[in-house]
């Protein structure tokens, strides 16, 4: 039979106890993390959000709590009062941070009783993620779930408090709207007063920090709930929160200025020292680099041009792909000659099937110097050694190189050092290397539409010298940024 709680409150968590509590009676509530019976002695771990306490009753002592005891199972949550007592030397338990101490039970009341659990919370051996889905209430109590959640709770209050500072005022805005163009699908959600139409949730809630803008509100954030009905992927998923934020009458390096301390601010909760100034990179320049706006800097392995190389080559197809404005670029993957035909392969389909590249050239330098490639009957072993050389190649070393449009070749390039990267454990996990991408194109042109679309949205202002670019008699929208 349960108990009831009554009046009983708690007076401290299981995580807070100390040397200093020592002879102060406690009451503490939580679950039964584990249990260890030795007959007239039972040991039982309490567990709360805050930590972990060991409670031991004694049978000579209290006699009925400690056979109350006995009937405590893994996940009971129960309440124990009793008298904080100092360990001895040789129990004290240095991987808690109540270890120093335990509580001497006097009294339990069992508030309730648990069937045994999917798996074990303390267990670093997880059950698959649909299991732990299933039993979320289980998985959440898990010590790393809570250490996460904590440390969100103390990102956003981090944020909140630095953008006050600022002069920022956190204004919520609808959730239920009207669906406006952005760039992945609505979910929709019917109108029950309004038959046949539809709610749309925000993507973002872009046009209305603009009207808070155009109200006069001047400095504007939101710790923003997104929606964006899309296939999962690493960065991307169907709901998300950001740090939603808008200026007014500012410049670039008023946002510089605001946002690189906020990120040194929240990095450091976690002990993690973020140099500033961030280093900046133009859109131009990260894609001719590193084929992404969005580029891993942890590792090298940036993008090599060979045009001049195919164009003295007199290789027709590749010509082609240049006059064509195409791109001939590669990389090389130190240490990659140990690759073998079947590997290389593997390459090569990876890019042709996620990307749709015609294929993958490759030049191979083994450890003596011996040179194979994949274009050694059209380009010759000279030409070839060269282009290794000013691919700064070294021997055992292999240089892939992709050929097509411009779009295409950066997407394929720039994939491929990525998966190299994790292949051969380039990225350093530990490492954050922030930059600014900047000078984005205000827009790109869709072949099969037949129109320019805004790279990112339309309420991006163009720089003051591209404006002119903008005008209907201008044949250079694509070059405004």
């Amino acid at each position: 039979m349960l108990d009831n709680l009554g009046n009983v409150k708690r007076t401290h968590r299981a995580g807070d106890l100390r040397l200093e509590h020592v002879g102060q009676e406690v009451v503490l509530m939580g679950w039964v993390n584990a249990r260890r019976d030795f007959g007239p002695l039972t040991f039982i771990d309490i567990r709360d959000r805050e930590g972990v306490t060991q409670v031991v009753f004694n049978e000579e002592l209290f006699a009925d709590a400690h056979a109350k005891a006995k009937r405590l199972r893994s996940e009971y949550v129960f309440a124990v009062r009793g008298k904080v007592v100092k360990r001895s030397d040789d129990t004290v338990n240095s991987n808690i941070n109540t270890g120093e101490v335990e509580v001497r039970g006097q009294e339990i009341l069992i508030l309730n009783e648990a069937k045994t659990p999917p798996f074990e919370i303390n267990s670093t051996n997880l059950p698959s993620e649909d299991t732990r889905l299933e039993y979320r209430y289980i998985d959440l109590r898990r010590q790393k779930m809570q250490d996460n959640l904590r440390l969100r709770h103390r990102i956003t209050t981090s944020v909140r408090n630095y953008l006050d500072k600022q002069g920022f005022l956190e204004i919520e805005t609808p959730i239920l709207t009207k669906s406006t163009p952005e760039g992945a699908r609505d979910y929709l959600v019917p109108s029950r007063l309004s038959a046949g139409e539809f709610y749309a949730l925000p993507q973002s809630p872009q046009l209305f920090k603009q009207i808070l803008m155009i109200s006069g509100y001047d400095r504007y954030y939101q710790i923003a709930r997104c929606f964006r009905d899309e296939d999962l992927r690493a960065d991307r998923q169907p709901e998300f929160t950001q740090i939603d934020l808008e200026m007014s009458f500012v410049q670039p390096d008023d946002v510089f200025n605001l946002i690189e301390p906020m990120v040194v601010e929240v990095f450091a909760l976690n002990g993690v020292e973020v140099p500033r100034p961030f280093p900046r990179l133009s859109y131009q320049e990260a894609m001719l680099r590193f084929g992404s706006d969005k580029p891993d800097t942890r590792f090298g392995m940036e993008f090599v041009d060979f045009a001049a190389h195919v164009t003295e080559s007199g290789f027709a197809p590749f010509i082609q792909i240049l006059e064509k404005g195409g791109w001939i670029k590669g990389i090389v993957l130190t240490g990659g000659a140990k690759y073998g035909r079947n590997q290389i392969d593997n390459l090569t389909a990876f890019v042709r099937e996620k990307y749709k590249a015609s294929g993958l050239a490759w030049i191979k330098l083994g450890e003596a110097g011996e040179l194979t490639s994949s274009l050694l009957k059209n380009f010759g072993e000279e030409r070839l050694k060269a282009m290794a050389i000013s691919a700064q190649a070294q021997n055992g070393d292999l240089v892939c190189i992709i050929a097509g449009t411009m779009d295409l070749v950066a997407a394929a390039l720039g994939g491929l050092r990525l998966e190299l990267a994790k292949r051969e454990g380039l990225i350093d996990s530990t490492k954050w290397n922030f930059l600014w991408v900047t000078t984005f194109p205000m827009f790109e042109y869709h072949v099969e539409d037949k129109r320019w679309y805004a790279m990112h949205h339309p309420f991006t202002s163009p720089r003051d010298e591209d404006l002119d670019k903008l005008s209907e008699s201008s044949n250079s929208i694509g070059e405004a940024l």
